[in-house]
């Protein structure tokens, strides 16, 4: 995609770097580990700035280096694990924020460009077309509803900013989809805007409705969902549910897929009873244990 480099150059300033440092005994560093890298988007002049909540989990410090001028410490003011952003705030006023769309999203065919941190003061861009509009799940209990999918790959690291051609950011890069090709997730910037409020003054998004979390990393197979890996005191670890467990019915309704048993477990909110039905050793078993808080079982 042929983009003038005066106006990309124009886009850079509203990416920076994001370095969190995490205790060694937060439950997300066996997964994460304790020294994470990430971009952030300026959203706001004040110094409120975009990441991906992974980044900054459990963090005890975290440092923001612009594009230009010296680094920042930051805040974590706001998390939202159903959808995977946090906030930042950072104490400086004038800093470059990227321009927000508003309105109906990108469609299919709209050129994009994505820009991301690389390291400390270095910034990349790449250029692509939205080819995929719609839902995204993944293992780790996350259902995205609107995801934008497109050609242009995340050139750093996640958490930069997706725009359009008029310098709009629509998204926040989440993730590099490699068995897509050179294709990236990023979330819609409406999650973010349609919910600001909420998220500065609670910290997280109260209007959604809570939602039960397992601790477990699902994969569809023809058998049925399989639980893959479990996270280490977890709901689902501490209640009896292993790795290898194929997982037939939560509260006696039928899960055949990892949408269906997503759905089914966030019509339940932390600390409701689950009854599972799983196949393990060639042998239907029953068990019961109670949904966790995701936001609480990771908090600092």
């Amino acid at each position: 995609m042929d983009t003038p480099v005066e106006f990309v150059k124009r886009l850079l300033p509203s990416v920076v770097n994001v370095h969190a440092t995490v205790p060694r005994q937060h439950p997300s560093t066996r997964i994460l580990g304790d020294e994470r890298m990430g971009s952030g988007l300026i959203v706001d002049a004040g110094g409120l700035i975009l990441t991906m909540n992974y980044v900054v989990m459990g963090a005890s410090t975290v440092e923001v280096a612009p594009l230009k001028g010296r680094r920042m410490r930051g805040e974590v003011v706001a998390q939202d694990f159903e959808v995977g952003l946090a906030l930042l705030r950072v104490k400086r006023q004038g800093l470059p924020a990227a321009t927000l769309a508003t309105g109906p999203g990108p469609e299919r065919g709209d050129s994009v460009i994505a820009v991301a941190s690389s390291g400390v003061q270095e910034v990349r861009v790449s250029g692509g077309i939205v080819t995929y509009l719609g839902e995204f799940e993944a293992t780790w209990e996350y259902l995205l509803d609107r995801g934008i999918v497109s050609t242009a790959s995340n050139p750093g690291l996640s958490g930069g900013g997706l725009f359009t051609l008029a310098g709009r950011a629509v998204g926040v890069l989440s993730l590099n989809l490699n068995e897509v090709a050179r294709s990236s997730l990023a979330i819609p910037m409406d999650f973010y805007r349609d919910h600001a409020e909420e998220l500065l003054r609670y910290g997280r998004v109260v209007s959604r409705p809570r939602r039960a979390w397992l601790g477990v990393f699902a994969t569809a197979l023809e058998e049925g969902v399989i639980i893959a890996g479990l996270v280490a005191g977890g709901p689902a670890d501490k209640g009896g549910l292993r790795e290898g467990d194929v997982i037939v019915s939560l509260n006696a309704q039928e899960v055949s897929t990892r949408r269906e048993l997503y759905m089914s477990l966030w019509r339940h909110e932390p600390g409701e009873r689950l009854t599972f039905e799983i196949m393990r050793d060639n042998a239907v078993r029953r068990l019961e244990l109670a949904g966790g808080d995701r936001a609480e079982f990771f908090k600092v």
